[in-house]
């Protein structure tokens, strides 16, 4: 039950010790329901296990020894109780136990002793099976987490067999006798089989990746920054978090700073997201050069009082129409620093120096450059989640407009220009964040009753998770 909650957590997973821009928490409910879907698997899936043979030599007398194969045997009744499942401190993992397990099984039997071979079939009780077993978390020289068993503890309360066909009267009259051989032989087949499963995991773990193309243009880091943290109600795990320009890898000119994630002990799963990974996303599409655009008159709202032409330009840029009369004009928008993000209590601040470039498109499809504006903005803006989604609201708190340059003389820069300037987008804006993006769904879970809190430095998402894999019976 435990693969399931930790592949989880890494698909949500540079240098060891730094701070986490991003935290994975784990709550001991989220613990809990993870093992009681896990329990609930495995429960469904135990009658179409197969087990291996099991072999050995019984001394019969004059006989000598007898030496028998139980082969195919299969579950045909399980009593699987739910196991526990706790944090474990002194591992930095869990602890997972189960007692009180019963199965009934059947297979084939084989027999020989001397020139004599028999066979047939048997039925197999298997009683009152405990075993415990404590799992560590690390991570390796590659930042992927790391799992791997550090004790592990079986029993077996008694074996019931009955054999039936061939000489079966025989084996299951001395058999009788080498019951606890048998149980001893399936307790101790026990543990191998468990850390089989989790040198598999790990295997897995290992096999991830910790870093994917969010993009054309960015990739997401996303490798543990250290140990796991585990006490006696969750696990913490910490990831870099950070974006980088595919073409132009570089690191930012700021650090993550170290946050911490409020306890929501009511919820399975927390998130929390510092504003270094947006601003490192921020970062990475500058590097790349592609935090620009270009801007036309037919992206404009034909009810827009100012068009992208020389003759609307005109109270604003006197000499424009005369200069160039009856042509478009095309604007190139581009940010001239690395636009920066900050998270405040419940609110998101936006700081954005860009500039325009405006230019006269002429009839043979040359542009002529016309002036150059700076255009530094200021918004601040509300998240929160609803039917889903992340959706939010942004205003714009502050403009400043100033002219760099120009070829055509005066350009009157006022309270109304600056308005127009933002037109495009300001139209856009209520629109796009109105919408709201789909919060992460795996394949087979999805969140729910999903809480956000904004704080300063970051914003945490908690939640509780819902399983949607459909119950099949036994195959």
């Amino acid at each position: 039950m435990l693969p399931a909650v930790i592949v989880g957590l890494m698909l949500v997973s540079l240098t060891c010790g730094e701070n986490p821009a991003v935290q994975v928490i784990l709550t001991n409910k989220g613990l809990q329901y993870g093992k009681h879907v896990g329990a609930g698997w495995i429960q469904e899936k135990l009658e179409s296990v197969t087990f291996p043979d099991i072999s050995g030599k019984l001394r019969i007398g004059i006989l000598g020894n007898v030496h028998y194969t139980l082969t195919g045997a299969r579950i045909t009744k399980c009593d699987f109780p739910e196991p526990s499942v706790e944090f474990y401190q002194s591992a930095t993992g869990f602890k997972t136990s189960v007692s009180g397990l019963s199965v009934a099984l059947t297979g084939e039997w084989r027999a020989h002793y001397g020139p004599i071979h028999s066979g047939g079939t048997f039925n197999m009780a298997v009683f009152n099976v405990a075993v415990t077993s404590v799992v560590k978390l690390g991570n390796d020289t590659n930042r992927h987490l790391s799992v791997s068993s550090v004790h592990c503890d079986a029993g077996v309360g008694g074996v019931n067999i009955q054999f039936h066909g061939g000489s079966s009267w025989i084996i299951e009259k001395v058999v009788d006798h080498y019951k606890g051989r048998i149980a001893g032989d399936i307790r101790d087949g026990i543990c191998p089989k468990v850390q089989e499963s989790i040198a598999i995991l790990e295997q897995h773990l290992q096999a991830m990746n910790v870093s994917f193309n969010v993009n054309q243009v960015v990739t997401l880091d996303l490798p543990l920054t250290g140990l796991p943290v585990v006490d006696a109600s969750s696990l913490n795990l910490g990831l870099k978090g950070e974006f980088y320009s595919i073409k132009a890898p570089a690191e930012p000119p700021f650090q993550a700073k170290p946050f911490t994630v409020p306890e929501q002990p009511g919820r399975m799963l927390s998130v929390g997201l510092s504003e270094f990974t947006l601003n490192s996303a921020s970062f990475g599409y500058f590097s790349a050069g592609v935090l620009q655009a270009v801007i036309n008159d037919s992206m404009i709202p034909k009810f827009s009082p100012v068009h992208l032409n020389t003759s609307s330009m005109g109270p604003y840029v006197p000499q424009l129409p005369k200069m160039f009369p009856g042509l478009l004009v095309s604007l190139q928008v581009y940010a001239r620093e690395v636009p920066l993000f900050s998270f405040l209590p419940g609110a998101v601040c936006l700081d954005l120096k860009g500039a325009v470039k405006a230019f006269a498109i002429q009839p043979n499809g040359t542009q002529t450059p016309l002036f150059k504006l700076n255009v530094d903005s200021l918004f601040s803006g509300k998240v929160w989640i609803a039917d889903g989604r992340l959706k939010g609201s942004m205003k714009l708190n502050n403009l400043t407009v100033t002219l760099v340059s120009s070829e055509v003389g005066t350009v009157k820069v006022h309270k109304g220009h600056k308005h127009h300037i933002m037109f495009y987008v300001d139209d856009r804006l209520p629109y796009i964040l109105g919408k709201g993006v789909s919060l992460p769904r795996m394949k087979q879970a999805e969140l729910v009753n999903t809480v956000l809190e904004l704080d300063k430095g970051f914003i945490a998402v908690s939640s509780d998770a819902q399983v949607l894999i459909k119950k099949r019976g036994f195959s």
